[in-house]
């Protein structure tokens, strides 16, 4: 008889889910440092998205149109409430507002010409308007922000839309930052700020303090402009139905609703992940507001945070939206971490694809830099062309999904076309779960 000792057996270790590796990780910066993270991007968590719906297609109760001779359009006006100029895009999808300052000049004039190949707009961001961007930007909108960094009424004339900022999905009632080693002379002198020096935006405007304010501002700006251009508002995914009604109150020809998936290019990590709501949880809310007004499609509504794909697109769409705004993803387009510089992001403590420390300036893709050396390594004809490509896939899958549903035009595919996969999304797309006519709160079976 074998009398070797058996060992005892052990359990295998387990983390702790409420304090995983991550969780323990910051907690260790955070006592090292004594200082929040700061960080670029969107939210990283998981939430209800996009990917939980589905499209019910024309079977024998629906009749779908033939791909290569029925046409599906997807052009769209946007400031057709009160604008004299409206702007007409040939796509639904838009390029957001990303600064000149947080993004190389390279980055935001391919932004620019992409935008301008595929027949859409593209947006300034905090800090003002560079001749690269506006001559590479057959339509560009102005964004006013509370910081009024590089603001002038002839930039307010020269652009062919302007966009009230109020709100940012990553940061609904907070300010953005801009870290001194990306305050070079140019960033500098544009924004009034003394070179090197840490930058913080307000989180309000300084001259008004509500819709009856901002009222008031919004005909200022039609009076400096001559009521051509568009008047957008742009707000945080928060209280959706009250904050686009009330929008909507103040004049505004176009709302810009940014859910907590879209970027920002540098605030605490605890905003970004705990404030606000998902992208898909605020628009039917959103849309419910205008057409309790009788506003829906006078007032157009653009949806952003965490728009990847031709499928998200369609599914905004078919939800009450009339465009979407992309950021993020456009980055990635440009060339944003990519696998090619896999070494150098690693040097940096990361790698390609979790890379969000853009404000410290040393992004190998010479995206979100402001060093001469980096910013050299993007090539904005090139980037411009990729997104170009970028853009015209996602309108071509929007358009298929279209006619799969029967819809001669991206903006008549409507909530009945889609399902949802999990309860949750149910309930914030109010359409039905899968294999039911039932979401909730809708009551009944």
């Amino acid at each position: 008889m074998d009398k070797t000792p058996q060992k005892t057996p052990q359990t295998d270790p387990r983390q702790s889910w409420t304090f995983s590796r991550e969780i323990n990780s910051e907690i260790r910066r955070a006592a090292a440092t004594g200082i929040y993270d700061i960080r670029g991007g969107g939210a990283k968590r998981r939430v209800p998205h996009f990917d939980d719906l589905l499209f019910l297609g024309a079977s024998m109760s629906r009749y779908p149109l033939e791909g290569y001779r029925e046409k599906c359009d997807t052009s769209v006006v946007l400031g057709t409430r009160f604008a004299k100029k409206p702007i007409e895009l040939k796509i639904p999808i838009t390029i957001a507002g990303m600064s000149f300052g947080a993004l190389s000049g390279n980055a935001k004039e391919a932004l620019g010409r992409g935008a301008t190949l595929s027949g859409t707009s593209t947006t300034t961001g905090d800090g003002g308007m560079t001749e690269e961007e506006r001559g590479h930007s057959e339509k560009l909108v102005y964004q006013y922000l509370p910081s009024r960094y590089g603001m002038n009424p002839d930039d307010l004339r020269r652009a062919d839309a302007i966009e009230v900022v109020v709100g940012q999905g990553a940061k609904p009632g907070g300010g953005g930052m801009l870290l001194g080693q990306k305050i070079t002379e140019r960033v500098a002198g544009m924004r009034d700020l003394p070179v090197g020096i840490d930058q913080r935006s307000a989180c309000r405007h300084p001259d008004w303090t509500g819709p009856d304010d901002l009222e008031i501002k919004i005909l200022e700006l039609r009076e400096i402009t001559g009521w051509e251009k568009p008047i957008y508002v742009k707000i945080g995914g928060a209280r959706p139905y009250y904050d686009t009604a009330l929008a909507v109150k103040a004049g505004a020809d176009v709302v810009v609703l940014d859910g907590m998936q879209g970027g920002t290019a540098a605030t605490q990590d605890v905003f970004i992940e705990h404030v606000g709501q998902p992208t898909l949880a605020c628009i039917r809310p959103a849309v419910q507001a205008l057409q309790d007004l009788g506003m829906h499609r006078e007032v157009q509504l653009v949806v952003s945070g965490g728009i990847r794909t031709g499928a998200d697109v369609a599914k905004a769409l078919a939800l009450g939206a009339d465009a979407v705004a992309i950021g993020t993803a456009a980055l990635i387009a440009l060339g944003d971490n990519d696998p090619k510089w896999e070494d150098e992001y690693r040097e940096l403590g990361t790698t390609a694809g979790a890379y969000d420390d853009w404000h410290e300036g040393r992004d190998p893709a010479g995206i979100t830099t402001q060093d001469p050396a980096l910013m050299a390594r993007l090539d904005p004809i090139a980037a411009g062309r990729r997104l170009r490509n970028y853009l015209n896939v996602m309108t071509l899958e929007c358009q298929t999904i279209a006619r799969a549903c029967g819809k001669s035009h991206v903006h008549n595919l409507e909530p009945e076309d889609l399902c949802a996969l999990t309860m949750e999304a149910a309930a914030m797309a109010q359409v039905p779960l899968a294999g039911t006519n039932w979401w909730p709160g809708k009551g009944g079976f």
